[in-house]
């Protein structure tokens, strides 16, 4: 066997052996993620002219072979707004193409609200002078008065001898004085808990029918809840029996003069 001494060159074949000894690992990166992706990206919202393209915000995949790059958009009534590009590379190949351009709200954007439908758009105080707002034809408040033969439930009428083409209907009225217990004028309101008296006692309150209403009735006192309708639990500090107020101080007498004459 042959020896190498230490200052014998190796042999050329082992020197090569030496460094193809494994497989070399070439580096590759994704194409989509890199500068050239991001470049093409930018380019197709550029060519859409519609606005300028700001600095790039970031990117998202949706797929093996496909990504999101988005980038600051500065277009006039769109603060917060996003372009974005959905850009995607065929497998074993490095070729970008752009599937879809498109700008689209960021998480700061300002946006309109959800759409309502008319119907639920209306609110409480909505109506004014002159304005014309039907019930809807499925209001369940209302029944026609030539459909109440086998009406029963919360569909039955609530007002006996109402003459009116449509009826208000159980489910109506239950609704409606839920609705009121609820309200400023109910019986738990901060008026009501701070009160000393309370409207079932009060000479203003003027109770509606008890059997249809309950213990509702309409205040007349024009300096507390005037023409409004108030639970006989509410109350305020104008009660027809509010004791009047402690006079300050001492009582103020009667002047008497007995015609003498005086002296000084």
């Amino acid at each position: 066997m042959h020896q190498i001494r230490d200052n014998e060159r190796v042999p050329k074949r082992n020197r090569r052996r030496n460094r193809t000894a494994g497989p070399q690992q070439k580096p590759t990166g994704d194409p989509l993620l890199g500068a050239t992706a991001i470049a093409v990206a930018r380019d197709a919202v550029v060519e859409l002219g519609e606005g300028d393209v700001g600095v790039h915000l970031g990117v998202t995949r949706t797929g093996e072979h496909a990504v999101i790059h988005r980038f600051a958009a500065d277009v006039p009534g769109y603060g917060g707004w996003e372009w974005v590009a959905v850009v995607a590379c065929a497998p074993g190949s490095e070729r970008i193409t752009v599937n879809e351009v498109a700008l689209q709200p960021g998480r700061e954007a300002l946006r309109a609200p959800d759409w309502v439908p008319y119907a639920d758009r209306v609110r409480p105080g909505d109506l004014g002078p002159g304005d014309v707002m039907p019930p809807r034809p499925d209001d369940e408040r209302l029944v026609d008065a030539t459909e109440l033969d086998g009406t029963s439930g919360p569909n039955r009428p609530a007002i006996p001898c109402q003459h009116t083409a449509k009826r208000l209907t159980r489910h109506g009225l239950d609704e409606t004085l839920h609705r009121w217990r609820g309200s400023d004028f109910g019986p738990t309101s901060e008026f009501a808990r701070h009160a000393a008296l309370h409207c079932g006692s009060c000479a203003f309150w003027v109770p509606m029918p008890e059997d249809v209403m309950g213990s509702f009735g309409v205040c007349t006192n024009e300096y507390a809840a005037d023409g409004r309708v108030a639970h006989s639990g509410y109350g305020c500090g104008a009660h027809s029996d509010t004791p009047p107020a402690e006079t300050l101080g001492q009582p103020e007498g009667t002047a008497f003069d007995d015609e003498s004459t005086v002296e000084f």
